[in-house]
Formats: C-alpha cells, structure tokens, sequence
C-alpha cells in the first residue's frame, strides 16, 4: 500500500496566526496545503478571499491545493491562478459547462480537479475522469470543518477507482472531510491517494506528528 499524499485543511488554522500555521506546515511531511473557498451561496458558510490566499502562497512552500465551493467558478479562476493555486478543483454542482471550466484551468498551465457532493453519483464523471488531474470526493456535506464522516465514502472510492482504471485517467482521488487516524488507513486500501485533514491536524497537541502518522499510515 502507497503512503497517501497529505494535504491539511487550512481552513482549520488559527487566523491570528496564519504565519506560523503556514510555516509549521512547510516543516511537516504535508505534500499539499488544502485551501477551502467558499461563498455563502453554494455552501451555507463564507470562508476567506484573495487577499488571504495571496498571504498564504507568500509563506507557502508547498504547491495550494485549492477546493472551490463557489458557484460560476470560470470567473475566478485566472485569479486563484495568479494567486498562487497549483491545483484547482470546482464542484460538478456547481458547473453548467463542466468540461468549458477544466480546459479553462489547464490553459493556465495548472492542475484541473472536480469536486463531488456526498449524495452525487461517481456515475457522472464518466465522461470528464480521463480530462481532469484530481477527484476531491467530499465524505462530509460541505461548507463547515470538524463534521462526522460519511460512512458510504468506501463505496464510493472502490467505484471511482474502478472508473479510473477503466478510462485509463491518471486523476487522483482526493478524500475531504472528517479523516482521521482511524478511518485513513481503509481509505487508502480502497484508492484513495490524498487526504485532507483539518480539524485533525490543527486540532492536535502535535500537528507535525499528527501528519507524520497520516502519511505513514
């Protein structure tokens, strides 16, 4: 079994200090720094914006791995670009055009990702996997940190991977929300190949031990 990849949610940090946050993840075996962008129209909360993002990637060393809960993405998207996003995924909800939003993110030259809803079927990205870098399934409902997770997340990922091999898509799939020490090592045995962790991480009295168990997991 592969050592997933490990992306903590920053959303979780501590705002008043964002810097030390940051650098503690640069220092930790984090592959990724997960950043949550939310509206208050798609999801029922309002996380941060530009100017937030624009400070994190000045002390950030590892690549952002931003999760838009927006709806109308394709307006934004230049800017996460020129804000520092390495990856950027959209919400197949939220999209009309789903595949007009991936090849608008890949012609900046980033990564493309699609993100899914726990009640979406894995059954409509038939016709995307093979375009897109990354699947961020959400085993929570979106919108706030620190939820149970979503028992069904298994199924999900066995399937996905399925989908994934059969398209020969080379996408990652991304798992988001309430991921532990507990339900991490089953995630990565059905496919899963990254993590998000917030509230686990920053929550602890050891975050930088805390992603090492994640990672060695």
């Amino acid at each position: 079994m592969q050592s997933p990849l490990i992306a903590p949610s920053i959303l979780s940090a501590d705002f008043g200090n964002i810097q030390r946050d940051v650098e503690m993840l640069n220092n930790s075996m984090a592959d990724f720094i997960h950043v949550d962008i939310m509206d208050g129209v798609f999801v029922p909360n309002l996380s941060f914006g530009f100017p937030v993002l624009k400070a994190i990637n000045k002390q950030a060393t590892k690549p952002l791995d931003v999760h838009l809960m927006i709806v109308d993405p394709d307006r934004y998207i230049q800017t996460f670009v020129e804000n520092g996003a390495a990856y950027i995924s959209v919400h197949i909800e939220a999209c009309n055009h789903l595949h007009r939003s991936i090849q608008l993110i890949k012609s900046f030259g980033i990564k493309a990702g699609v993100a899914i809803n726990p009640h979406t079927s894995i059954d409509l990205l038939e016709d995307i996997i093979a375009d897109i870098d990354i699947v961020c399934l959400m085993s929570v409902n979106p919108g706030f940190g620190g939820q149970k997770f979503i028992e069904n997340t298994y199924n999900k990922v066995r399937k996905l991977k399925q989908l994934i091999m059969s398209k020969n898509s080379h996408a990652l799939i991304e798992i988001d929300g309430g991921v532990t020490n507990e339900n991490a090592k089953e995630l990565v045995a059905a496919g899963a190949d990254v993590l998000v962790a917030g509230n686990f991480v920053f929550s602890s009295s050891d975050p930088i031990n805390t992603i090492k168990t994640l990672k060695n997991i």
